[in-house]
């Protein structure tokens, strides 16, 4: 009786430590020890405010535009007058250099309307800073998404499948990194710019915000796929891999529960890192006039349009020139916090 009911008490004793075990390890899993790493980083949380609010502001700009300054940014305002300080003054005022001859957009008046003054077309700059901010932001994170979508694909492709998978992804890969960044992207802008894109019944016109998109998503999918594709070599030799397929299990289990969810903290890292890079680039393409196109408004449109006043009105181009360098900052910040958390080994010390 004493060794039956000694077997019988066993397993329960046994079943107990592994549930508390099993909560233990869901505690340190990786998404919790990077969340535990993050929220004690205070320049991350900084980062993490700026961008929030840079973001939030964005969204808000029908609501600036319509409740806060009374204006459409979109639309040429060169005979409007404001009032400030109990007097209607003209948005585009005489102006007082050389001769005296032709207007000058008026200055910032730091009060609800034209708060950091006007562009040569009378329009509100920073109603338009915040309506390009929502471009800007929005053709980097849906170029980025799609950036990430192919280089993973690709990537995994190669490394996972070897022999000729490998030979004829690696060697397009080769022919799109020959390409420096930006000559790729501004030749592949000017063509389609002219043109748009069709394939098939699909049909992308020149003005649409889907093209510098499709044109940003696609240059930097190589710099991607290759550290994907080297990740994927090395998980493949990796023990458990190995021991996966010493027990038979399908090729096709092995990458979607082995090979997946250890690329996928890789391309985590590369979201925020990869939206600054695409923001720099965007920017770029806008100002030389072959990214986002008129009526919309993006922060290198704004800039090429106060290169024009950058003595008389530097507000004009400083104001995206500052909101990119803190957008890109905040998200390099970011980025180099969540490579330090999800993969320590490759903190420097």
């Amino acid at each position: 009786m004493t060794d039956a009911s000694t077997s019988s008490i066993q397993p329960a004793e046994i079943q107990a430590p592994p549930s508390a075990g099993s909560g233990r390890r869901a505690a340190s899993s990786p998404a919790a020890r990077a969340w535990r790493i993050l929220k004690r980083d205070r320049p991350t949380l900084l980062a993490a405010a700026v961008l929030f609010l840079i973001v939030l502001s964005s969204l808000a700009a029908p609501l600036y535009a319509t409740y806060v300054s009374g204006t459409d940014p979109f639309r040429s305002s060169l005979s409007a007058r404001i009032v400030i300080d109990g007097q209607r003054v003209k948005v585009m005022q005489a102006s007082t250099e050389g001769l005296g001859l032709g207007v000058t957009p008026i200055g910032p008046t730091w009060g609800p309307q034209y708060l950091l003054g006007a562009d040569t077309q009378g329009r509100d700059v920073a109603a338009r800073l915040l309506y390009g901010g929502r471009n800007s932001l929005l053709i980097a994170a849906a170029s980025t998404a799609i950036c990430l979508f192919l280089a993973a694909i690709v990537g995994i492709s190669a490394g996972f499948f070897g022999g000729w998978v490998d030979k004829v992804l690696s060697r397009i890969l080769d022919i799109l990194w020959a390409f420096p960044v930006y000559l790729l992207a501004i030749s592949l802008s000017i063509v389609f710019i002219s043109q748009g894109i069709v394939i098939g019944p699909i049909e992308i016109h020149a003005d649409s915000l889907l093209l510098p998109i499709f044109i940003i998503g696609i240059i930097y999918v190589p710099y991607v796929a290759r550290p994907v594709r080297g990740r994927v070599l090395a998980l493949k030799e990796s023990e458990f891999v190995l021991a996966a397929r010493g027990l038979g299990i399908p090729a096709w289990r092995i990458l979607l529960h082995d090979i997946l969810p250890n690329v996928s903290t890789m391309l985590i890292v590369f979201v925020p890192l990869m939206m600054g890079l695409n923001i720099i680039i965007e920017s770029s393409l806008s100002f030389l006039s072959i990214g986002v196109q008129a009526p919309d408004a993006s922060w290198g449109t704004i800039i090429q349009d106060g290169q024009t006043l950058l003595y008389s009105r530097p507000a004009v181009a400083l104001a995206p020139g500052i909101a990119i360098v803190l957008t890109v900052l905040a998200l390099n910040v970011l980025g180099d916090s969540l490579r330090d958390a999800l993969d320590p080994r490759t903190k420097l010390v």
